[in-house]
């Protein structure tokens, strides 16, 4: 999962922060925990868990990238 977002084109990229959490260390299990996920490989947005046990599609990703970025900065 960690490579489909380190594959995203640049301008994507430029939207987000990425975080890798090791499921092998006590802060990768508590932010498992935390998200309430059931399976890997998962993917939070905006600290959602929005994909769980499936990697999307590369479009997908960066639709939903996308659309939370706009959504967050129309006013600006």
């Amino acid at each position: 999962m960690a490579e489909s977002v380190k594959v995203l084109p640049a301008d994507t990229q430029k939207l987000i922060t990425a975080r890798e959490r090791d499921m092998r260390t006590r802060e990768g299990v508590k932010r498992f925990r935390e998200l309430k996920a059931r399976s890997l490989p998962s993917i939070a947005l905006d600290n959602e868990l929005v994909y769980e046990a499936l990697i999307p599609m590369q479009e997908e990703l960066i639709a939903e990238i996308g659309r939370r970025f706009h959504e967050k900065n129309q006013g600006s």
